[in-house]
């Protein structure tokens, strides 16, 4: 659980600093482009440790790994902060934590309680209050944006902590980086900008910052993580990233802690609490 909060830690602080970079970049040459250096950066880490090739039966898993958490979470993201905040975006990927479960049950040979399953449902009916309240009675295409990249997400979760189970945790999110990276390279190219460069320290180290951190560096810890303790359990600790998302919203970007904020942050995070005890079993 601990190593896998720190990940959630680390991709805590994915939308505010996107928020920040798209005040100076187009949001798809964030997401092409972050992904371009972390995959350079993942290509010269699997030759200084000398990463075997990928198994060929491995291969699909890969591919489904970039799809969500290379190209999915990345670009729908990025997009939804060109219009929406990241105090919002953080409540609303509080939903993550059920999805996540419901994919691995689905994929995989978990099979979290009853208990367990309420308390998943309760997060989620929090969030799901929480945007209805939010926004007047109603679903914004942004909450959608929100939430399909959210799913995204917990697809490259799910097949990364299981693959993670067999292959070094490090060597899974370099390689899905490494093999997707072409397209990112053509798609960094198509989508830039020769006037990107004088975009301003700010934007540039928060481009850097989601390359290798949220991009690479944090899917060490939340690979290994959910390897070791099993995806239905330590899928759990991302309730607690609305609540860091939030707070490092008001220190980067001066978003107020609203009262309506706090409370259902406080209330998600009170379902890793009760989550933790429930029974979850893996046959």
């Amino acid at each position: 659980m601990l190593i896998g909060f720190i990940g959630i830690l680390i991709f805590s602080l994915t939308l505010p600093v996107s928020k920040i970079a798209v005040l100076s970049f187009d949001p798809y040459f964030i997401a092409f482009g972050r992904a371009t250096l972390a995959g350079l950066v993942a290509l010269a880490y699997l030759a200084y440790k000398k990463e075997a090739l990928p198994k060929r039966i491995d291969f699909a898993k890969f591919v489904v790994i970039s799809l969500g958490v290379v190209f999915g979470f990345p670009i729908f993201t990025t997009v939804a902060m060109t219009e929406g905040s990241s105090s919002h975006g953080a409540v609303i990927l509080g939903m993550m934590p059920l999805a996540t479960t419901v994919i691995g049950v689905m994929r995989f040979k978990e099979r979290p309680s009853l208990g367990f399953w309420l308390v998943s449902l309760l997060g989620a009916g929090l969030v799901m209050s929480y945007a209805l309240l939010k926004n007047s009675g109603s679903f914004t295409h942004v909450d959608l944006l929100l939430v399909l990249g959210g799913l995204c997400a917990c697809i490259g979760y799910v097949e990364g902590g299981e693959l993670s189970r067999k292959i070094n945790p490090r060597a899974v999110i370099s390689w899905a980086l490494v093999i997707s990276l072409p397209i990112n390279i053509a798609m960094t190219i198509y989508t830039g900008n020769p006037l990107y460069i004088d975009a301003g320290m700010v934007a540039w180290t928060s481009f850097i910052y989601l390359s290798i951190f949220p991009m690479f560096l944090g899917f060490f810890f939340w690979y290994e993580g959910l390897a070791i303790g099993g995806i239905a359990r330590v899928s759990q600790v991302q309730l607690i990233q609305p609540f860091c998302t939030l707070l490092a919203a008001s220190i980067l970007l001066g978003d107020s802690l609203t009262l309506m904020n706090v409370v259902f942050a406080v209330l998600v995070v009170s379902t890793v609490i009760l989550g933790k005890k429930m029974l979850v079993k893996r046959l």
